[in-house]
């Protein structure tokens, strides 16, 4: 990359001879450097620098990257599911909210805070179902498979969330059918991945 910075626009053999490196030595380092954009060439001209840093690399990459490429499975229960069950059921899934639905359409949320604080508060577990307590429509931050994984973890952040439901519209707006869900715990797996494959 110094060569090039320094010497733009330069062949690959000039490169090779600086380097006292054969030209096919250096072609699939050249090759991976101009793909990831941090490199281009010209026929006949040479190599010059983009601009480009790694960071923008990664922040290109971020924004081609869409919620349907990376959502997971989505925990639900019907909203007439008690506290008790509730609490069971999260922790078998290991998850830090539920989706709550009716007929199959997203009404709420309840999350774990949600469960405790009613715990404690002398709630009758087996009784109470969870739609008494949940976070209701439209109260619910929501993302859709076809939105950028940013905009998603834009939304966790400001919104202070561990999660956000994916849904897809059936009929109109008011009707939301679960299909995946995206947490912390999904960007972070991203952006581990991504650190990787740099």
């Amino acid at each position: 990359m110094e060569i090039v910075k320094d010497n733009q626009p330069i062949t690959s053999e000039a490169i090779a001879a600086k380097l006292n490196l054969t030209r096919a030595t250096l072609r699939p380092d050249l090759a991976i450097l101009t793909m990831v954009g941090l490199l281009d060439a010209r026929p006949k001209v040479g190599y010059f620098v983009t601009g480009k840093t790694k960071l923008s690399y990664v922040s290109d990459t971020i924004k081609n990257i869409f919620v349907k490429d990376v959502m997971s499975v989505p925990v639900v229960l019907d909203e007439s599911t008690t506290l008790y069950d509730a609490i069971v059921f999260m922790f078998l899934e290991d998850v830090g909210s539920i989706y709550v639905t009716n007929g199959g359409y997203l009404t709420g949320v309840v999350s774990r805070k949600d469960l405790l604080r009613n715990a404690i508060g002398g709630s009758d577990l087996h009784k109470v179902p969870i739609g008494v307590i949940m976070t209701r429509m439209p109260n619910v931050v929501y993302a859709y498979k076809e939105d950028s994984i940013l905009s998603a973890a834009i939304k966790l952040i400001e919104h202070e969330i561990d999660g956000l439901p994916v849904v897809e519209d059936v009929g109109d707006r008011k009707n939301l059918k679960v299909v995946g869900r995206v947490s912390k715990t999904t960007i972070t797996r991203l952006f581990v991945e991504l650190g990787n494959n740099l």
